[in-house]
């Protein structure tokens, strides 16, 4: 967090304060297996500059799982005949 420079921290209208990141994958998996890293998001001047990005920090990615039902799911439903209709 030191090496942030105070003025890439945005403060919106609602006060609060906002940073601008860039989430990129790594070419290769590192020792601890961190497959991307965080880096301050650069302006297209800072690119094309070549001006040394700051890094945030390494992490790996992470898949969520479906939300979906499964077939499964929908094959042990209750089944709904007419007569357990209310009306």
């Amino acid at each position: 967090m030191s090496d942030i420079p105070r003025e890439a921290i945005k403060q919106a209208d609602n006060g609060k304060k906002y940073l601008s990141i860039v989430v990129c994958k790594k070419k290769e998996a590192d020792q601890f297996g961190n497959t991307h890293y965080i880096a301050l998001s650069q302006s297209k001047e800072e690119r094309e500059a070549k001006a040394a990005r700051v890094y945030i920090g390494d992490g790996k990615e992470y898949i969520l799982k479906a939300v979906a039902p499964t077939v499964e799911d929908v094959e042990n439903l209750p089944s709904a005949s007419d007569d357990d209709l209310p009306f």
